[in-house]
């Protein structure tokens, strides 16, 4: 049976994620139907629309951004590019040639544009790209004719080709020769099945100078003043020369060396690479012109050239053979539209988390925000602090849609809601690192510029249950609902305040599953726990992949995953390096540094068909630990309820283990092993060699545990080991053991009195 499900008709984003007050927070939002849109800044409590739960929360706050709009649609354009002004030098009319050495990824998608400088809408200027299948093609023209050389054959995907595209006095050249080597390409040479092509062609009118830029990957619609014709796959050095080559240049070229004569232009990728990686935007021309190049929706650098020997892993290491760009026609960086609302903070308004609440007709979105205390200080003891780089990674996923073992993953039936068809029917929303691009490539980039539809109160992610930010709102939603005062922070703040900002609180509580964390971050708890800070870690599957944030652009995270981990996607030879910082990417515990030495608990398995509850351990009874039982003496079963999976424990699990570094004093509470189904298997991470019995009923290894320690200068450490324990706080008006058990940590966490430190053996 077809159901007809209405679709949203109005979204948005902010230019910024948190804001104290004073400062300003603009809104950009797009409308599907005409009309004039309504804006009020809401205050979020709770985004749960279980009815098993307490609803959905939110309390309209007065602000002058309240009122009327007129609303329009904006679009989004995709596709990474390289836009060079050359102020009309790289023209062309009557002679010109183009080299590059090019490796496409999805050859037989029709109009991929290698370089152009060409106007679309009109038909002038050059062009040199794929067509008919995957053949190369030069294009010229002159307003009224349009001149086609075509290859014979088509070229193949993952192959590095040197191209090499003429004209002169009508005539005109393409030859693409294989560069193949043992590592550089996705066939061996010794297979011989990929050959040289060429093509030849007579006629050609003179080009005429298109009202254009020169573009890498792309190429200019005048009409619509935008780039088009997006190419996936890498480039690597773009010559441009005045005219035909001769024999010696054309073999100087195919070595990859600079031509002794002709030279108009020549972009050499690599000359940005640094000791702090590659994260400009600049792609310098080391031609005569320095007609240098700027990068449009972030396409990815640091990527291995035609010349890789696979001898060294690093770019840093060895740039001259890291000369590649990768474009993708499906990359986004920024939506780029403009601003509707814009909303001062006021200063008398509190920390929290709030949103943008616009509405159209009978349709409804909201924008969150978080609203800092201001600057420079604490009006708590108490942070909440939000994983919004993990929301970055998960920013409007395609898992369970897209992935083919997604149900079995999840063990039951996925469920999709309107919000989720409208995700897919606009893929311009840009993807999650858990997706892949067009050409199968990972995606490494995730922007906060753009509509994120999974990063909604009252979204239900299609595992069937909260993920993310509307799993965070328990904890808002907890913390209102026992009267406790609490500040809030995200990711960026951290990222971009380090240790200063944690140390202005007693105690830091985290969201519910902060998996994506950068070195900043890191180095940050590090430093808080060990001069006495207390945390909180109220999740699973924490502090798992290594994230770089871009050092200009603090809205871009990337992250490089490979060789570890449980992982959508894997980076591919040669490519674990990010660009953003100068750091291996994969997981933190291949670096050394293990959640376990943090936080005392690391990621074990995850299962969404049923959570399960935790069974008190000896350490419950210990008289360092009575301040966290209080009140629940004689508990045989903890957290035997929630909204998330029926329980306190499951979702993704984070066990305790000496060999990972959990500290030797360490108080093992309680754990959940032998209480998980087969569907909550071991973590690649800890399967050396597959074999039956990884799976919950037969793998102690498989199991949520919580955790108790003390740190270094009076500090302290509690962890859940549990995605779904935020789910079990409001069971009965708050009034459970989840809710009590935490309760008592916090108490005693936010009180400034020193903690009895735990000897070792304790």
């Amino acid at each position: 049976m077809m159901v007809d499900v209405v679709r949203p008709a109005v979204t948005g984003y902010a230019d910024r994620f948190s804001v104290a007050p004073g400062e300003p927070i603009e809104f950009k939002i797009s409308c599907a139907e005409p009309g004039e849109f309504t804006a009020e800044v809401v205050r979020l409590r709770n985004g749960d629309t279980n009815p098993a739960g307490p609803g959905f929360r939110e309390e309209v706050v007065p602000t002058p951004a309240t009122g009327r709009y007129p609303g329009r649609k904006q679009e989004i354009r995709t596709g990474s590019a390289v836009i060079v002004d050359d102020a009309g030098g790289l023209a062309l009319t009557a002679a010109g040639a183009v080299h590059v050495l090019a490796q496409p990824t999805t050859p037989a998608l029709d109009g991929q544009t290698l370089l152009s400088r060409w106007d679309s809408a009109i038909g002038t200027g050059w062009w040199l790209g794929l067509t008919d299948g995957g053949r190369l093609t030069l294009r010229l023209g002159d307003g009224s004719t349009v001149h086609e050389t075509v290859t014979q054959q088509p070229l193949q995907a993952w192959t590095w080709y040197s191209i090499i595209a003429s004209w002169h006095e009508g005539a005109t050249q393409l030859t693409a020769d294989p560069t193949l080597t043992s590592v550089n390409s996705l066939w061996s040479p010794a297979i011989g099945i990929v050959t040289s092509t060429d093509g030849t062609g007579s006629g050609a009118p003179a080009a005429a100078l298109a009202a254009a830029p020169t573009v890498l990957a792309a190429c200019w619609d005048g009409a619509a003043g935008m780039i088009c014709g997006h190419y996936n796959g890498k480039l690597d050095t773009p010559t441009i020369l005045d005219g035909p080559p001769d024999d010696a240049a054309r073999a100087a070229l195919a070595r990859g060396e600079r031509p002794a004569s002709g030279l108009l232009a020549r972009w050499e990728f690599s000359a940005e690479i640094g000791p702090a990686g590659v994260a400009a935007d600049r792609c310098a021309d080391v031609g005569p012109h320095s007609w240098h190049g700027r990068c449009h929706n972030q396409p990815y650098r640091g990527m291995t050239g035609w010349n890789w020997t696979g001898e060294e892993e690093n770019y840093r290491h060895a740039p001259e053979q890291y000369g590649a760009l990768h474009f993708c026609a499906d990359a986004l960086e920024d939506a780029r539209w403009d601003t509707d609302v814009t909303l001062v903070v006021p200063d008398d308004l509190p920390s929290g988390v709030y949103a943008l609440r616009v509405t159209l007709g009978g349709h409804v979105d909201h924008i969150p925000f978080w609203v800092l205390p201001p600057r420079g200080t604490a009006t708590s003891r108490v942070l909440l602090l939000f994983p919004t780089a993990s929301y970055l990674a998960y920013a409007n996923d395609h898992i369970v849609p897209e992935v083919p073992v997604a149900q079995s993953i999840l063990g039951h039936t996925s469920v999709m809601a309107a919000a989720d068809l409208n995700l897919l029917e606009h893929p311009e929303f840009g993807l999650s690192t858990y997706d892949h691009h067009a050409d199968g490539t990972g995606v490494a980039h995730s922007s906060r510029l753009r509509p994120i539809v999974t990063m909604r109160p009252g979204f239900r992610h299609t595992t069937g249950s909260l993920w993310q930010f509307p799993a965070d709102l328990h904890l808002v939603d907890w913390l209102m609902g026992i009267g406790v005062e609490f500040d809030v922070a995200t990711d960026e703040d951290l990222e971009r305040e380090g240790t200063e900002l944690l140390g202005r609180y007693q105690v830091v509580i985290t969201g519910t599953h902060p998996e994506y964390y950068s070195t900043r971050m890191l180095d940050a708890w590090e430093t808080y726990l060990a001069r006495g800070g207390r945390a909180m870690y109220m999740g699973g599957n924490g502090f798992y992949w290594v994230t770089s944030y871009h050092p200009d652009k603090p809205y871009l995270i990337e992250v490089r995953k490979g060789e570890a981990g449980c992982r959508a996607w894997q980076a591919r030879p040669g490519e674990l390096h990010m660009t953003f910082t100068p750091e291996r990417g994969g997981i933190w515990r291949n670096r050394g540094r293990a959640p376990q030495k943090l936080f005392g608990v690391g990621f074990a398995t995850e299962g969404m068909d049923r959570s399960s509850a935790y069974v008190p351990l000896t350490d419950f009874a210990h008289p360092q630990a009575s301040f966290i039982t209080d009140g629940l003496d004689d508990t045989t079963l903890i957290g035997d309820h929630g909204l998330v999976g029926g329980g306190a424990a499951g979702h993704e699990c984070d066990r305790y283990d000496l060999a990972l570094g959990t500290p030797a004093h360490a108080l093992l509470l309680a754990t959940s092993a032998g209480r998980h189904s087969d569907n909550y298997p071991l973590v690649a991470e800890d399967i050396f060699f597959p074999f039956d019995g990884m799976g919950g009923t037969d793998s102690f290894q498989v199991r949520a545990d919580i955790v108790y320690f003390t740190t270094a200068g009076g500090g302290a450490v509690f962890s859940t080991g549990s995605i779904a324990w935020a789910g079990s706080l409001a069971h009965n008006d708050y009034d459970n053991d989840i809710s009590r058990l935490t309760r008592n940590v916090l108490t005693r966490f936010a009180d400034p009195e020193p903690i009895e430190p735990m000897p070792l053996g304790a």
